[in-house]
């Protein structure tokens, strides 16, 4: 039988004034075959802030042994979900994560495999105007879960010498210097630590930090213009709760009358209200893409339908 969620959406009013609206979400396991005890699948229609709205998100248990996390390239290629789907046996889950260069298939976020690093982040982008002659040394946001099945958003350096990625846990770093291939040297004396993931994607910004609202756009150099962050696009995330919980949200958007889609703003308060300690936003637009057990949840905002991507987050059955 369907079970049905309502969570109390925050929203502040120019007068200072807080107004609650009420968010419904719909347990929905049944419209996607088999699935673990562990793993579950909501959606809410409900309006957004007075505009329409449709989302989904996965919810699986962490410590569960019957389930794997785990991430995939397309190796130099890009493939839709349903293409990953299948070359992956299909797995329980399929979503889109990075960003990466359509010219190119490059991804511009980190992608760790088997606690392999198999993508790496840009390390390094040309200013503009007066720093022109300079290069900015971004750290982009990341989640990861370790062999211990432990979850983390952390913002990451990659250095393709380096097994693992550099993680700072407590804030991006803002640096720039002359090199156009920068050490960890080159972001200044900051604490840092080796993140060692079993399976990690990259994105960004993050959305959330140790269970509060910190959007992190300007810092990781994203979005320059600073009007996309208020923006309604179809939008892709991942969190993770105290309580040892994934959560992978898709919200649908670029379909008139039906789905607006959502800002970084809106999709950070449905994250916390989700009960997210720590999250991440993953590329969105028309990248946005979740499947469970092979069937669609939003519908992509690309005409053409699921777009190719250069790597995906999976949840499979783990082999007895």
């Amino acid at each position: 039988m369907a079970k049905t969620v309502a969570l109390c959406l925050l929203y502040l009013l120019p007068s200072g004034f807080c107004h609650a609206q009420l968010l419904h979400w719909q347990r929905i396991d049944s419209l996607y075959g088999v699935l673990p005890g562990s793993v579950h699948v909501y959606r809410s229609t409900d309006s957004l802030e007075g505009f329409p709205s449709v989302a989904y998100y996965v919810s699986a248990r962490l410590k569960d042994k019957d389930i794997q996390f785990s991430a995939t390239t397309g190796q130099g290629k890009r493939f839709t979900p349903e293409q990953y789907y299948q070359i992956e046996q299909s797995p329980l889950v399929v979503v889109n994560c990075t960003f990466f260069s359509f010219s190119t298939n490059e991804n511009f976020n980190l992608v760790v495999k088997d606690g392999k690093l198999v993508a790496y982040n840009v390390t390094s982008l040309r200013g503009t105007g007066n720093d022109s002659l300079f290069y900015y040394y971004p750290t982009r946001g990341a989640i990861g879960i370790d062999r211990k099945r432990r979850a983390d958003v952390a913002w990451t350096f990659t250095d393709s010498s380096r097994r693992w990625p550099y993680a700072f846990e407590d804030g991006p770093v803002i640096a720039k210097g002359k090199d156009t291939v920068p050490s960890i040297y080159s972001l200044n004396d900051i604490e840092w630590k080796w993140w060692k993931m079993r399976t990690a994607v990259g994105g960004g910004p993050v959305l959330i930090h140790d269970g509060a609202i910190r959007i992190t756009t300007r810092e990781e150099q994203l979005f320059p213009d600073s009007r996309s962050n208020g923006e309604r696009n179809p939008r892709t995330a991942m969190g993770y709760t105290r309580d040892g919980r994934l959560i992978i949200l898709v919200v649908q958007g670029r379909t008139p009358g039906i789905a607006a889609g959502a800002s970084l703003q809106q999709e950070a308060q449905l994250l916390l209200q989700l009960g997210c300690y720590e999250a991440l936003n993953l590329d969105g637009g028309g990248s946005s893409c979740l499947l469970v057990n092979g069937r669609e949840t939003i519908r992509p905002s690309d005409r053409e339908g699921q777009r190719p991507v250069p790597a995906v987050f999976l949840i499979k059955l783990a082999k007895n």
